[in-house]
């Protein structure tokens, strides 16, 4: 449930498991007053940049104020937005190419609800909160992570 006070920590050291996926999912049906859920998952890419290929991203940011930042997004949302709950978690350290490093979770009585404030703090995310990620390439070089 929205929660004003407390800052939570969003961060997961190395990839988000498809198992911690499904249970936070399943966590969910004895909340009955839920009627749809929309989910963002991030995956990393194999990109080739400049012929090299990109074999995963190597996240970082500054906790205390990338937390802070998710907070003010999450608390937008909750006023934007008719919604049960959200969760967010995002990865921190290294993530391979094909995992999982952003899970984005919202609820809400009614499905056009969850889609567009899904949509909504995904984009925000992308836009306000100071998250990093170098992309390490195949012959162990690295460059960082334009956004888009």
């Amino acid at each position: 449930m929205k929660n004003t006070t407390t800052i939570k920590n969003v961060f997961v050291k190395g990839a988000i498991a498809p198992d911690f996926i499904a249970n936070s999912i399943a966590k969910h049906q004895s909340k009955t007053n839920i009627g749809a859920h929309d989910i963002f998952l991030g995956q990393v890419r194999a990109d080739v940049i400049n012929e090299k290929t990109v074999t995963a991203i190597e996240y970082s940011a500054y906790e205390e104020m990338a937390n802070q930042k998710f907070h003010e997004v999450r608390e937008a949302t909750f006023s934007k937005f008719n919604l049960t709950c959200m969760h967010i978690y995002h990865s921190l350290g290294t993530v391979k190419a094909g995992e999982i490093c952003l899970f984005v979770f919202v609820s809400s009585a009614h499905r056009k609800e969850a889609i567009k404030a899904l949509e909504y703090v995904v984009e925000e995310i992308k836009i306000k909160v100071p998250v990093f990620g170098k992309e390490l390439f195949e012959d162990e070089t690295h460059q960082w992570k334009v956004n888009n």
